[in-house]
This record gives structure tokens, C-alpha cells and sequence, in this order.
């Protein structure tokens, strides 16, 4: 059992939701994404995804992209970015992912990337753009590592795909919860609760629910009939908005924490 694993174990002995926050590795700097992911563990954050930037990102809508674009041009790396991924894990126990489109990955090679992730501390893997039909090269070599290799189910997956994914995938299920890119959104889809409902007779899995959601207030929501709340767009907003301030880091952070609190269904205005 990884720390993953551990993780959601634990929440579900309380009762509770896992809050995973995602951030573009670099973004607006290397040291920001440290200290950024030091705060959040100390506020309350159960996982951590780290955005690997690139240069053509289908899946993300323009917050992320523009994430993207400061991280490489601030001379962001797969490589880098490792070697960022060993430094939080020096001072954090919280299981770390990594999001990246398979490019990135395949030249860096699949078995030294899944080797040098593991070893830097990374607990997870998600390829957005790799279809679980041609991942068995990297699911070896994940496997071989200990790291797991997360898939993605979307509104308009078939009953054979969600029966596939809920297989293959480890650590848990990426249910992205609309129809398009990332990005925050003033109203959660109608249909959001059933559709998650649509995954539970196939797997016993945690299920984490992502894309759209920017409030407490649907965080609160998505946490009724989910098993994680993953905040992207809405969080790396926030960043862009405070860039330059000194108190990014605390602010971001109270963000993060209201967040928190919405899930676990306390007050969450500041």
C-alpha cells in the first residue's frame, strides 16, 4: 500500500473526502511550486497534482495554458521538474502526481522516467492523452516502480471503457466531470452526481471528481457523492491574480484552506 492508497484508507475510516489540488510545476517559478506545495499539505490538502508543462496542452483551457507558458519560460523541464518533485518530498509526507501528456515522457524514456519519478518520491502518474489500450508499456514500467498510473473517465465514456478503466486504474479514478478543457466554471453540470453513480458498480476505487470545479460551494457539493475533489483552474487563478505579492504563498494558501473547510462541511468564509 503507497501513500495513496494509505491516504484514502484513512479518509474513508473518518468518513471524509480527499481535497487534491493541482498546480503547474514552475508556475510562476520553481521555488513558488515548493513552497506552494509545502503550505498545502500544511492547510489541509490530501494529494498534490503537479502539472507538467507543455507546449500544447489539448486538454487545458486557457488558465493552464497560460501556467504552462510561465513554467517553460521560466526554463521548466520533465527533468527539472523531478528533481523539483525530490525537493518537496524532502519536507512532506503527502503522495504526490504527476500530470503530464505523453510526449514529455516518451522521450525521456518510459522505464528511466518511471524509475527516476519513483525514486524523486512520486506516488502517481496521470497521461491525459494516452488511451489505456496502448499504456501497457508504461503501466509496466510504473508497475516495476511502485508509482500508479491514474486514467481518466469522462461523461462520454462507454459502459466497455468504464469497465476497462476501472481495472487498470491505480490510486484511484480521474472523473472529468464536463465535456471540454480544464477550467473554472460558474455552475457544476447538471448531471454530475449520477454520473458518478454510472462508475460505482464497477469498481470499489476511490473516485475523484475534476475540471470545473472553482467554489467552496461545489466542492461542498462534488464531496457528497465523490471520494476526492480535485481543484485545478480555480487554484492556479488564484496564483496568476496574486503574482509579484509577497504573501502569494498565504493566500493561495487561505484559498486552499476554504476549500478544506467546505468539504468537510465546516464554514468556509474567510
Amino acid at each position: 500500500m503507497n501513500r495513496i492508497d494509505e491516504t484514502f484508507a484513512r479518509l474513508k475510516e473518518k468518513g471524509k473526502r480527499a481535497l487534491i489540488p493541482f498546480i503547474t510545476a514552475g508556475d510562476p517559478d520553481f521555488g513558488t511550486t515548493r513552497e506552494l506545495a509545502w503550505e498545502f499539505e500544511e492547510r489541509g490538502a490530501d494529494i498534490l497534482e503537479l502539472g507538467v508543462p507543455f507546449s500544447d496542452p489539448l486538454a487545458d483551457g486557457k488558465t493552464i495554458q497560460k501556467a504552462s507558458q510561465r513554467a517553460l519560460e521560466r526554463g521548466a523541464t520533465l527533468r527539472k521538474i523531478l528533481g523539483l518533485v525530490e525537493e518537496i518530498r524532502s519536507s512532506a509526507s503527502i503522495p504526490l502526481v504527476l500530470m503530464s501528456y505523453y510526449n514529455p515522457i516518451l522521450r525521456y524514456g518510459l522505464k528511466e522516467f518511471s524509475r527516476d519519478a519513483s525514486s524523486a518520491g512520486m506516488d502517481g502518474l496521470i497521461v491525459p492523452d494516452l488511451p489505456p489500450e496502448e499504456a501497457e508499456p508504461l503501466l509496466r514500467a510504473d508497475e516495476a516502480h511502485g508509482v500508479d498510473t491514474i486514467f481518466l473517465l469522462a461523461p462520454t465514456s462507454p459502459e466497455a471503457r468504464i469497465s476497462l478503466i476501472s481495472k487498470l486504474s491505480q490510486g484511484y479514478i480521474y472523473y472529468v466531470s464536463l465535456r471540454g478543457v480544464t477550467g473554472a466554471r460558474a455552475e457544476l453540470v447538471p448531471d454530475l452526481a449520477s454520473a458518478v453513480a454510472r462508475i460505482r458498480p464497477y469498481t470499489e476505487k476511490p473516485i475523484a471528481v475534476g475540471f470545473g470545479i472553482s467554489t467552496p460551494e461545489q466542492a461542498r457539493e462534488v464531496a457528497l457523492y465523490s471520494d476526492g475533489v480535485i481543484v485545478g483552474s480555480a487554484i492556479v487563478n488564484q496564483i496568476e491574480r496574486h503574482l509579484g505579492q509577497r504573501d502569494l504563498i498565504t493566500l493561495v494558501g487561505d484559498f486552499l484552506a476554504s476549500m478544506k473547510r467546505a468539504i468537510e462541511g465546516l464554514p468556509f468564509d474567510n
